[in-house]
């Protein structure tokens, strides 16, 4: 019997994207399930969401132990129900390093482990609750955050671009593997405006420019909410998978020049 609700997890789950995300699916009935390092922020989601259909960890999910700490309270919550969605959005935010021959290994670590590790071993310790869903006859699907810098570089990004570029290696070598009872896409963000999506202390509405926004052939920078519907969509699209799919307002598309 399919469970009578579905379940999403959602790492990064504190701000921006992964916010919206949390949000939008706690508003279509679903349980949500939310890691961050910033319990801060996550705290200020326990005050709205109720404890029975939210379930907000904070957690380093970059190093091993932390994970598999969560995955035991989450196991503890979810008793003998699944997981239908996990969403591999944690990562550093800012994606400038500075001069590569300055760049320490630690800092290009800490990218490559927000992003990339993080979706390893996140994934890892998911796929046994992932499984349920596909024996109960539901739909299971993960869908990791990349970013359009996977494949358009902009300057003193190496870190972050490699940690990205990785993630859409990792979709589609997950999707071929844990085909058919899971399927695996990737989103890559482009300008996404995350400002109104922070915890109260860091909120902001930036007022963006002509020029920003006609850079964008739909005529607006991208919002959270945007990215929240496209993993909606690549769960319910059952015949896609092993895809990347680019949500950026066509500005990868389009040439711009400088003046």
């Amino acid at each position: 019997m399919q469970d009578s609700k579905q379940t999403i997890m959602i790492t990064g789950a504190g701000n921006g994207i992964g916010r919206a995300a949390l949000l939008h699916f706690h508003g279509l009935s679903w349980r949500v399930i939310g890691l961050d390092l910033d319990d801060d922020a996550l705290s200020e989601l326990r005050d709205t969401l109720p404890g029975d259909t939210a379930l907000l960890l904070a957690c380093d999910v970059g190093k091993e132990k932390p994970v598999a700490e969560a995955l035991e309270s989450i196991a503890d919550w979810i008793g003998e129900d699944a997981i239908h969605c996990l969403v591999n959005n944690s990562g550093i935010a800012d994606p400038y390093s500075g001069p590569l021959e300055d760049l320490s290994l630690e800092k290009w670590q800490a990218w490559i482990d927000a992003s990339l590790t993080a979706a390893f071993l996140v994934s890892r310790s998911a796929i046994p609750f992932l499984r349920r869903a596909a024996g109960n006859g539901g739909s299971a699907s993960v869908v990791n955050i990349s970013s359009t810098r996977a494949v358009m570089s902009e300057p003193e990004s190496y870190a972050y671009a490699s940690a990205k570029g990785g993630l859409d290696a990792l979709t589609h070598a997950m999707a071929v593997t844990l085909g058919p009872d899971i399927r695996v896409n990737a989103i890559r963000p482009g300008w996404i405006e995350t400002g109104p999506w922070q915890k109260k202390e860091d909120r902001s509405n930036p007022d963006h420019r002509d020029i920003d926004r006609g850079q964008h052939p739909a005529g607006r920078i991208g919002e959270p909410q945007d990215i929240a519907e496209a993993i909606q969509y690549l769960h319910e699209a059952g015949f896609v998978t092993g895809q990347h799919l680019n949500v950026d307002g066509g500005m990868t598309v389009k040439m711009i020049y400088e003046h």
